[in-house]
């Protein structure tokens, strides 16, 4: 893995100590003071514990991540770079009391505890291109803007499309999109059946066929003008099915408050006037009409097929943020400063670079390629036209 490190060009930092952080981090995530200890079993001489709290500041004061970012701009393949994904996950924290930085807010993982919030941009092979963190309490919608225009004033690309999921539309973050020169593909949000589709089904025998794709405008406003870009909804039999079964366990749970079986919670399906609670069926069978569908808004002048296509490899994002969530064990447990916390992810970020070059040259996962090392001593491992050589023994990956 140091030759890989080297390959992608990590080492311009310069920094032997952030190399073994980074390494370490992948073979067996673990605080700061146990990676001496991993290290140590690799056989590698192991830093200090000052040594690491020096390099911890040197990565957030050098801004490493700056560094690593344009690295790995430059590792990406360029046809990858013309669909790059955004999304974003949630890292809680154990404490008693929130700050400025961790604060409670709508969390990924259903926790109460305050948290950040991460937004990661990947190209469509999910291989990471920035990352930043966020106040825990801000809005998803408020993130990929900042992102994308860091993005766009550092590399200066031109015919870039974005794809990101439904919480991050809305009318201003598709006019900056527009004004930075994004072409884009979003999720949109569907509050009621769409005209087009309530048209098709005025029939009761009418069925929609699995995979039917139907196609409108949505106006916007961009620069003050008024304008209308194309709106794609799609319906799919597996989808439906998901969606119906979610409507039955929210009627379900409306059905348990009429009932006075549980206490009143929020819930789309009830409604509640002065003492007299029922279920809201004008909702239910609006509900029950709209599933199934799903709705994406672009500016692309593509066959509808390839917009939806696009829009799902957001999978490749996902999975980057499960690979640092778990295998790299991204939450800052052990950090209690916005500085600290910022160098952590920067490694994890760093970290997450090198293990999806490796299961793109591997096909494998980056805990299996780990647990396959595990028993042997000293290996040198194929990797394209590149050689490896891992020398000690690895440790156990927890």
């Amino acid at each position: 893995m140091d030759k890989i490190y080297i390959k992608l060009g990590f080492n311009k930092t310069e920094d032997e100590i952030y190399k073994q952080l980074v390494l370490a981090r992948i073979i067996e995530p673990a605080s700061k003071l146990d990676t001496i200890r991993i290290l140590k079993n690799l056989g590698i001489q192991a830093p200090t514990n000052t040594g690491i709290h020096r390099c911890m500041k040197r990565i957030y004061d050098c801004d490493y991540r700056s560094i690593i970012s344009e690295l790995c701009f430059d590792n990406s393949y360029k046809e990858a770079l013309k669909l790059v994904l955004y999304d974003v996950t949630t890292l809680y924290f154990e404490i008693q009391k929130e700050d400025e930085y961790r604060k409670p807010g709508l969390s990924k993982e259903r926790r109460l505890e305050p948290q950040i919030i991460i937004g990661l941009l990947v190209d469509s092979r999910g291989f990471p291109l920035e990352i930043q963190s966020f106040e825990g309490n801000k809005a998803e919608v408020h993130t990929i803007i900042p992102i994308l225009r860091g993005f766009r004033e550092r590399h200066k690309l031109n015919n870039i499309t974005v794809t990101a999921d439904a919480a991050m539309l809305s009318a201003k973050n598709i006019e900056i999109l527009e004004r930075l020169g994004y072409h884009y593909i979003i999720g949109s949000r569907i509050a009621r059946t769409p005209y087009e589709i309530e048209t098709y089904l005025t029939d009761e025998e009418t069925k929609l066929n699995d995979k039917e794709i139907f196609e409108t405008t949505k106006v916007i406003t961009v620069e003050g003008k008024r304008t209308k870009r194309r709106e794609i909804f799609q319906y799919k039999e597996k989808r439906a099915s998901l969606d119906l079964r979610n409507i039955e366990k929210t009627i379900k749970k409306a059905q348990n408050n009429i009932d006075k079986k549980s206490n009143i919670k929020r819930n789309r399906f009830l409604k509640v006037k002065e003492d007299k609670r029922q279920l809201n069926f004008v909702l239910i069978e609006e509900a029950r009409k709209r599933a199934g569908i799903k709705g994406y808004i672009t500016d692309l002048k593509i066959p509808a097929e390839q917009v939806i296509d696009s829009y799902h490899q957001l999978f490749e994002v996902e999975k980057s943020f499960r690979m640092s969530k778990f295998d790299l064990e991204a939450r800052p447990i052990h950090h209690h400063t916005r500085e600290s916390i910022e160098s952590h992810l920067t490694i994890v970020f760093t970290a997450l670079a090198i293990a999806r070059y490796i299961e793109a040259k591997t096909k494998i996962s980056i805990r299996k390629f780990i647990k396959t090392l595990e028993p042997i001593r000293t290996v040198i491992i194929a990797i394209g036209d590149d050689f490896i050589q891992i020398q000690g023994c690895v440790p156990k990956f927890v």
